[in-house]
């Protein structure tokens, strides 16, 4: 993958632990956490609070994490669901990391309302390829989950029909194109990588045209993730995915460890949602979080653990990541200042 290196280290680090506390060896997967999409998306809240001052709108959650949320409303942020839920107002509108519909500017624009869009540009990506499969006359397949935020972005940059949703490989099975010749393909960019590409396996034995993104549309960071998980599953007794009940890549984090040998993987939001009664009696814990799950969250978790347990903390580490996206034009001064 580009973006990263392979490294295949680990580091070992001791913590202190309450008295005949039993042993528990913890293995912290890295990558995990913040992607550059993410960071970006975050960091264009927090600019356009300190150039424009509070309030400043944001449609929909800027990134599916419930901290995340909670700390840019304590800075002035007031998220919405809809355009029609903002007032009139010369406040910044932001829209999330996910990205929306082509209908979503054109109202704000039709309401004069300045915008920031904070869609992470692999997900606009995915966008760019919609329009020009749609514009060459090609019928699109959407590789996605229905309802996800990002998925309805992707649609949304489509007329009608011009897209058929594939969530499964049955719905591949069972699909029946228009013109078997005149097919696209394209995905969401948070999909587990073999349920991926199971399904794209079958659409290309049933439709050898079938045309497909230049460059993998499902991300480096999802990619990085779900790989890091694969190295230690096998080695963990449970293994615990930070992240937000919404949020595709950690739910599919959770998935990845369990096909990959862990026993049990679980999401947790953070550590006051540690299931303690899961993690009585084993010897190895897993931790890894998704791509919206800030890093504080943790180390909180591994404190916690580490008041109960004799903890070991080994270090994980499958790829370094370098990647980092610009904010908009309209921010960059305020961000080097």
């Amino acid at each position: 993958m580009a973006p990263s290196e392979y490294l295949g280290t680990s580091s070992v680090l001791a913590m202190a632990h309450p008295t005949s506390a039993p042993p528990l060896k913890v293995l912290l997967a890295a990558p995990r956490g913040f992607c550059a999409g993410v960071d970006r998306a975050i960091k264009i809240v927090e600019l356009a609070l300190l150039k424009f001052g509070a309030p400043v709108y944001v449609r929909h959650e800027i990134v599916h994490n419930r901290h995340v949320v909670d700390t840019l409303k304590g800075k002035g942020a007031i998220f919405v669901e809809e355009l029609d839920e903002i007032p009139e107002t010369d406040a910044p509108v932001i829209f999330s990391a996910h990205g929306v519909p082509r209908s979503v500017p054109a109202a704000a624009k039709a309401r004069r309302l300045f915008y920031l869009d904070a869609t992470c540009p692999l997900v606009s990506k995915v966008h760019a390829e919609a329009r020009d499969h749609h514009e060459n006359g090609l019928e699109i397949l959407l590789i996605g989950h229905a309802g996800h935020p990002e998925v309805v972005g992707t649609l949304g940059q489509l007329p009608p029909g011009a897209a058929t949703l594939i969530q499964t490989v049955e719905d591949a099975r069972r699909f029946t194109p228009r013109h078997p010749e005149r097919l696209a393909y394209i995905t969401q960019t948070t999909l587990s990588i073999d349920d991926t590409a199971a399904i794209i396996a079958l659409l290309r034995v049933r439709f050898p045209a079938i045309a497909g993104p230049r460059k993998e549309d499902i991300c480096y960071a999802t990619t990085n993730r779900q790989e890091a998980v694969k190295a230690i599953a096998g080695r963990c007794d449970r293994l615990l995915v930070v992240g937000a009940p919404n949020s595709s890549n950690s739910l599919r984090l959770v998935e990845v460890a369990e096909r990959a040998g862990c026993a049990r993987a679980l999401l947790v939001q953070g550590a006051a949602d540690i299931p303690w009664h899961h993690l009585e009696g084993i010897a190895t814990l897993g931790i890894t979080a998704g791509a919206s799950a800030p890093e504080l969250l943790v180390t909180e978790i591994i404190d916690a653990l580490g008041s109960r347990f004799d903890v070991v903390v080994e270090n994980v580490i499958t790829r370094q990541e370098r990647i980092a996206f610009n904010v908009p034009r309209e921010l960059r001064e305020t961000g080097a200042a």
